[in-house]
């Protein structure tokens, strides 16, 4: 699989008790993506507690953001049939300092239309192997409490709840809770090993 071509993934959704089927098409984030893919943050910045920024976030800091991060922490979008981009999820440093390198963070954001369709597990399916496939040891969520949706779909993945910051986030008029959960895709008894660029990761 080289890093621009277009998966077509068959994605079987579940809503209130019968099975819908979305073709989507998951890729690689390319530049021309990160202005949809902000207006989906955005959205749940002004709607939500599940992203802390309290007003609309500029388009400058995201491209700089993914211009200096997806070469080796993967970006991806999700598009319907029809190509618009409904969804995104994306990977970033923990921290920066060297020996969190091999550590990630992950969060996937979906459209508020099509919530509810298991479009985010699909970009977790990619996304998770591909981190992997790089070398990358650990992987970190963290969710504003409540969201048993974001839990559901973590904790389906194997992520483990390992603790809980409270009162850290002032939101809508009341403090929030973020709770953190971890993967591990590797053990821990061996030396980790280079971390790939995305571009080496998918590479045939």
């Amino acid at each position: 699989m080289r890093a621009r071509d277009v998966d077509r993934a068959q994605v079987r959704s579940e809503r209130r008790g019968h099975m819908d089927v979305a073709n989507l098409i998951i890729r690689l984030a390319e530049e021309r993506d990160i202005t949809p893919v902000l207006e989906i943050s955005n959205w749940a910045a002004m709607n939500t507690a599940a992203n802390f920024a309290i007003e609309p976030e500029s388009l400058e800091d995201w491209l700089e953001s993914w211009r200096d991060t997806h070469a080796k922490y993967p970006w991806l979008v999700a598009l319907d049939e029809g190509g618009k981009l409904i969804a995104f999820a994306k990977s970033s440093p923990h921290r920066g300092r060297c020996a969190y390198a091999y550590t990630a963070e992950v969060s996937v954001y979906v459209h508020p239309d099509s919530h509810g369709r298991g479009i985010g597990k699909a970009l977790y399916q990619r996304l998770i192997p591909m981190l992997k496939s790089q070398g990358y040891v650990t992987l970190i969520a963290g969710i504003a409490l409540p969201n048993a949706a974001s839990q559901r779909l973590h904790e389906s993945f194997g992520f483990k709840r390992v603790g809980v910051f409270e009162r850290v986030g002032w939101k809508f008029g009341r403090w929030h809770d973020v709770g953190y959960w971890e993967l591990a895709l590797r053990g821990a008894a061996t030396p980790p090993e280079r971390i790939l660029s995305v571009a080496e990761a998918t590479m045939e």
